[in-house]
């Protein structure tokens, strides 16, 4: 008979992370490679807008960074096609629309300052008034956009190798 409180027991037992609960340090890679898919493909069923998904997963202190605690371990999953799964997932809900318009009461925001070149400032602001969206909008939609290519391009690279 196993102890309920032994390591055994406690992997057997089903995983609600959504709901901010550690990780048992124990669990093998793979295991918590699945588990962050399966709970991003949960979430994901459920429509929730992008920052939601974004933050109850890669967010500080969401699934990902609760199951995958160390730098070097975060660096391995960011490698994974679970991963690459969750990017996509990520890719396709800002596809689906613009942030919802209570996006700043669920996740306040914060300013930051980026020094670049009067040029590219310009260029910038052309395209997101061609566009008809603020230079705000664009620039996120920009980085999303960026780290989205990098995981594509680690996918390719990965498949490559292994071939």
């Amino acid at each position: 008979m196993t102890d309920a409180a032994s390591p055994r027991s406690r992997r057997a037992q089903p995983q609600n992370l959504s709901s901010g609960e550690a990780i048992p340090f124990d669990k093998p890679f793979v295991d918590k490679r699945l588990e962050a898919l399966r709970v991003a493909e949960g979430l994901f069923h459920h429509k929730p807008d992008w920052v939601m998904f974004f933050r109850e997963l890669l967010g500080v202190g969401g699934v990902v960074s609760r199951l995958f605690p160390t730098s070097e371990e975060r660096a391995a999953f960011e490698q994974s096609s679970e991963y690459a799964d969750i990017q996509r997932m990520l890719g396709e809900l800002r596809s689906q629309g613009a942030l919802p318009a209570d996006v700043d009461d669920k996740e306040p925001t914060r300013v930051i300052t980026v020094r670049l070149p009067k040029s590219m400032h310009e260029a910038l602001r052309a395209e997101a008034y061609s566009r008809q969206i603020s230079m705000n909008k664009l620039c996120i939609a920009k980085l999303v956009q960026a780290l989205d290519a990098a995981a594509q391009e680690d996918d390719a690279q990965q498949a490559t190798e292994n071939e």
